[in-house]
């Protein structure tokens, strides 16, 4: 399936057929439908929408699409260009829009792009919404504007910049101690607006830059998930430079990972966790990750005296949590900071700034800090099913086997041991279960989730 609609927008592959691919027909039909449904809900006849997109190659043919899409109902688009899914996320309530759209495949390869759709908090859009607008595209629901009363396109490429200022006021953040430290980074930004944003943040904060991939033409020269096996050109570079630390973000600039002064992964579940043990020393409090992070937040949480929640996976649950938890830290596993702080978004500047803040005043290496965190091993399986098989059926078996253990039914089936744990979760698009195990050393990890799988076959029958 190479388009696929779902609650938080729509992404898929560029070119090829109507319905079946995001083809220039799909990408008005679906702006359409949302400035449509913000109409209705804002009840103004010219809503405000802040508009932003990633490096790809397909990204400016679909923002022309997007924005005049949006024109033509008779709304009015503030146009950021090359921009970061967080920017525009703290563009929206700064310029009191409505809301706003990212036009990125977040960590997905050059031939997808997405619509990734705000309310006017500059937040996702929560699952009602969301629906609303699939229905509105579904029947073609949409009453364009007369000729007088069009929308208009204003072009505002400062966006960066602001953001970027943003982050270096909050109280957390100490430019003066971080440039008095010296580092020299490496930073991979795959081609995209991460090579913009990142290195301006850097060195307004007097760090040395070494600029990896920071082209931001959409040419991405690796898979642009930042995982180990993506990163050789970057641990090389770290090494060879004698740099500090390396670091890499996907396209859109809302996962963050750093790698150690020795060339290899801090890991990408770490982010969070130097985030917050930074964070939750300076203001105590609590915090929040999804069911498929690592058990080191917590600990370290619970260690700071606060408390810690896991949430259903998506970044708008995670939101939700946090808001009801009054987290004043949390994020994904994945490499996603949110700090309420400055804004509810997953946000790679915003931990850029936390982390070198932090290392400034630890006064040790990235590689000492890694160490001084609890130690968790993850693996990430799937199980594929036949599509006759009742895969819901599946995990309530799994469920009633470990009724013993502490359990989660939030999301799938999470079952906590003692010193290890297992999150299953069905796919929503293909006969799949995801298989998430965490344990105190990788051959652990691998066994439980190899376990899990014989376990799952058996209860299945097959």
């Amino acid at each position: 399936m190479t388009l696929i609609k779902s609650i938080s927008g729509i992404r898929g592959t560029i070119g090829g057929g109507v319905g079946d691919n995001l083809t220039p027909i799909d990408a008005v039909k679906f702006a359409s439908a949302y400035g449509s449904w913000l109409k209705k809900e804002t009840k103004k006849e010219h809503p405000i929408v802040v508009v932003g997109r990633d490096a790809r190659i397909s990204g400016s043919m679909i923002q022309q699409l997007v924005m005049n899409s949006l024109v033509g109902l008779g709304i009015h688009v503030v146009d950021l260009g090359l921009s970061t899914t967080p920017t525009v996320e703290v563009a929206v309530p700064i310029e009191k829009a409505d809301g706003g759209i990212i036009l990125t495949a977040s960590h997905n390869p050059k031939q997808w792009n997405a619509l990734k759709l705000l309310n006017g908090k500059g937040e996702f859009l929560n699952a009602e919404n969301g629906k609303k607008i699939l229905e509105i595209a579904d029947n073609d629901d949409y009453t364009f504007a007369e000729v007088d009363d069009l929308g208009s396109i204003t072009v505002n490429d400062t966006y960066i910049d602001k953001h970027i200022d943003e982050v270096l006021n909050l109280s957390l953040v100490d430019a003066d101690k971080v440039k008095a430290s010296g580092f020299k980074v490496v930073v991979d930004a795959v081609n995209s607006t991460g090579g913009i944003a990142v290195p301006k943040l850097l060195r307004k904060m007097g760090v040395d830059v070494i600029e990896l991939y920071c082209e931001p033409n959409g040419h991405f020269p690796h898979n642009p998930e930042p995982l180990k096996e993506h990163l050789t050109d970057l641990s090389d570079l770290v090494v060879k430079e004698k740099a500090d630390f390396g670091l890499t973000v996907d396209p859109d600039v809302d996962r963050l990972a750093f790698m150690s002064e020795d060339g290899e992964m801090f890991g990408e579940e770490y982010t969070l966790v130097a985030c917050a043990d930074f964070v939750l020393g300076k203001t105590p409090g609590n915090t929040v990750s999804n069911l498929s992070s690592s058990r080191a937040l917590r600990d370290v949480t619970e260690q700071l005296n606060g408390s810690y929640e896991a949430s259903a996976v998506g970044e708008v649950n995670v939101v939700e949590k946090m808001k009801a938890n009054n987290a004043v830290i949390g994020g994904e596993g994945n490499g996603g900071i949110i700090y309420p702080e400055l804004h509810y978004g997953r946000d790679s500047l915003v931990g850029i700034a936390l982390f070198l803040t932090h290392l400034a005043e630890k006064k040790c290496s990235v590689s000492e800090l890694k160490k001084s965190y609890p130690s968790y091993f993850m693996s990430k399986n799937k199980i594929q099913l036949t599509p006759d098989l009742d895969v819901d059926g599946i995990l309530k078996g799994f469920h009633k086997k470990h009724e013993a253990e502490e359990v989660s039914t939030v999301d799938g089936v999470k079952v906590d041991f003692a010193d290890c744990w297992v999150h299953l979760r069905k796919s929503n698009t293909e006969p799949i279960i995801r298989i998430y195990t965490e344990a105190k050393s990788q051959d652990e990890a691998d066994q439980l989730a190899e376990d899990t799988i014989k376990t799952l076959k058996e209860i299945a029958g097959i």
